[in-house]
């Protein structure tokens, strides 16, 4: 074991920080080789079967290249769940995590209704909520076959019972046939094409851009459409709930007020930042 340790140290050490380093190390060996984590602690393991050899190459190779951990061990974790992730989907993020928890924080005494999650992408957020609250009845909505795939083997794994379905919001004959949600939450693209060089490029290089970015001329995009879709499609006094970009924070205040919506709240993030904005639409 110290001599597998010493190995993934030699490779990736110039790639991390020695915290995450240690982190790294951990999640190769327990996660992806599947020794115990006392064989790890205590450097009991005698040696590497060759398929574990093989594995370890290959992860260490794609690391070293810049690819995120979650990707190279193919799941990540939100809310004490656990989540298939690939390049098909991005990668929850801490911050999503606030916003579910927000979320079942405000939903958990009330009448149980319908909810829909708007670019579910691997379904993390509605597989959480639906796990949180199993007497509400959730969707979940994205435009890319490849990442409803991943949302619906993490509804699988997770035993929850989300209905997931192809649609693309930004299609205006979209919404037309559909039923009326009580709560409305979405993390859509947000981050404008002039963030770009701002990015580290483990997120340029691999996480799908679709779910990413906006035009700098049109930033606001998804949030315009999504509120005035809402108009038939969501019920008086019904509440949306939205990651935002802190950066836009106060362009989306009166844009929501200005559309039919009271009580606009902005919400910060762990680290301070205005991240998240939460709407009702007056009765």
């Amino acid at each position: 074991m110290k001599t597998v340790k010493q190995r993934i140290d030699s490779v990736l050490k110039d790639r991390y920080s020695i915290t995450e380093l240690e982190y790294v190390r951990k999640a190769l060996c327990v996660e992806l080789l599947g020794l115990s984590e006392l064989s790890y602690y205590t450097s009991s393991f005698a040696c590497l079967s060759p398929d574990m050899e093989l594995r370890l190459n290959e992860a260490l190779d794609r690391l070293s290249a810049g690819e995120p951990l979650q990707y190279v061990l193919g799941t990540s974790y939100m809310c004490g769940l656990t989540f298939q992730v690939d390049r098909r989907v991005l990668i929850p993020r801490p911050e999503t995590s606030e916003l579910a928890e927000w979320v079942v924080s405000d939903l958990k005494s009330m009448k149980a209704g319908k909810l829909l999650d708007i670019g579910t992408g691997s379904g993390c957020i509605a597989i959480t909520l639906s796990h949180r609250l199993q007497d509400w009845t959730i969707e979940g909505w994205d435009e890319s076959e490849d990442a409803l795939e991943v949302a619906e083997s993490n509804n699988r794994l997770n035993g929850t019972g989300v209905s997931f379905r192809k649609i693309d919001i930004l299609d205006e004959n979209a919404w037309k046939e559909e039923t009326v949600f009580d709560v409305i939450v979405s993390n859509p693209p947000y981050i404008t094409e002039s963030e770009r060089p701002d990015m580290e490029h483990t997120v340029l290089d691999y996480e799908p851009h679709t779910a990413l970015f906006v035009p700098d001329n049109d930033p606001l995009l998804f949030y315009r459409t999504i509120a005035d879709s809402c108009r038939g499609h969501l019920s008086f006094g019904g509440v949306l709930y939205f990651e935002i970009n802190p950066l836009y924070a106060s362009e989306l205040v009166p844009m929501f007020r200005y559309k039919g919506f009271s009580k606009v709240e902005l919400r910060n993030d762990i680290s301070g930042k205005s991240r998240f904005i939460k709407c009702i639409l007056d009765g």
